[in-house]
């Protein structure tokens, strides 16, 4: 994954950008999707013998359609090489430093990432999670996976971690940046912006999380530093809903129908780096929905992933954000 370092540079510094990850093959969809439902972050049952019958029951309901989804999509999720690019891409910005990725649910493991960190010699490491805004269900899952694995594997580094970075005003340029490239050629004010972000359950909300309170005050902050755009209208909605339970509103497919009249573009403001959500959720089923209700103009932006912008922003956190001290 990783050259070997001289571990004599007391200097180097590890970070690991956290994600979920997703299908490196079509054959993964499976270990996917079990070890996404047996996350007690995900489907919050205290018994894990029942959370694994029950992770067992929906895999079995969702895992033809699952893969019907990765093979319109170029047959896996692009995460996985998009990552790599960027990591890359930090690399070159940052050398004093190496940067690497873990995933939660998908190879590269943490374990396996962490085992390769401590044979090269490492003594600080960040773990830098890759979800602007924080909730219990992604970035919180990620870094207790990434401190299992340390402790599973008896690696004891100096440890801080980053774990939102939505109100970094870099990135946050980034953003209006992407979407000003994805505009361009168009009249700004006849388009209604949506920022669309993944859903969660409302009784998740209900628990304390502060993903749904970060996002509204994410677009609040971005509204200002768009205000030379004058769109028509900015608004927030959720997507990707699962199962029965009530979920935050209004979906992302209502509020296309909503607008179905104005021109509209969409920002994926809850994923870093394109996967199955952005590519097909937003860019081929949404996309199909508001040819069918006959939205004059359907745009939709493309996730940072290795954008050089995205690239700076994280290596300016790296450097300048305050990090939370962990204990490994």
């Amino acid at each position: 994954m990783s050259k070997i370092l001289d571990t004599s540079n007391t200097r180097q510094e590890a970070v690991i950008l956290l994600n979920m990850g997703g299908p490196n093959n079509l054959y993964e969809v499976e270990v996917f999707l079990k070890n996404m439902f047996n996350d007690p972050c995900i489907l919050p049952i205290q018994s894990p013998f029942w959370r694994k019958l029950l992770a067992s029951f929906i895999v079995k309901m969702r895992k033809e359609k699952s893969k019907a989804i990765y093979q319109k999509i170029g047959h896996k999720s692009p995460i996985g090489d998009l990552s790599a690019k960027l990591t890359h891409r930090l690399n070159a910005l940052d050398p004093t430093r190496h940067y690497t990725y873990a995933m939660r649910y998908t190879p590269p493991f943490a374990p396996m990432v962490f085992a390769e960190l401590k044979a090269q010699g490492f003594r600080s490491c960040l773990l830098f999670s890759m979800y602007p805004q924080y909730s219990t269900t992604t970035t919180l899952s990620s870094i207790q996976d990434a401190l299992r694995a340390l402790k599973a594997i008896k690696f004891s580094p100096a440890l801080t971690c980053i774990d939102r970075f939505y109100t970094h005003a870099p990135y946050n340029q980034a953003i209006v940046q992407s979407i000003t490239d994805t505009i361009k050629g168009h009249n700004s004010k006849e388009f209604v912006l949506i920022f669309s972000v993944h859903g969660l359950p409302e009784s998740v909300i209900k628990q304390g999380d502060p993903y749904q309170a970060e996002c509204l005050h994410h677009v609040s902050l971005l509204t200002q530093q768009l205000l030379p755009l004058r769109f028509k209208k900015i608004v927030l909605s959720y997507q990707s809903k699962v199962g029965p339970m009530k979920w935050l509103e209004p979906s992302t497919q209502d509020t296309i129908a909503t607008h179905r009249r104005d021109k509209i573009i969409i920002y994926p403001l809850a994923f870093s780096i394109d996967n199955s959500e952005t590519l097909y959720e937003l860019q081929i089923q949404y996309r199909l929905d508001a040819m069918r209700l006959a939205v004059p103009k359907f745009l939709v932006c493309p996730c940072l992933n290795d954008n050089l912008g995205f690239a700076q922003a994280v290596v300016d956190l790296v450097c300048n954000a305050p990090r939370k001290t962990l204990s490994s």
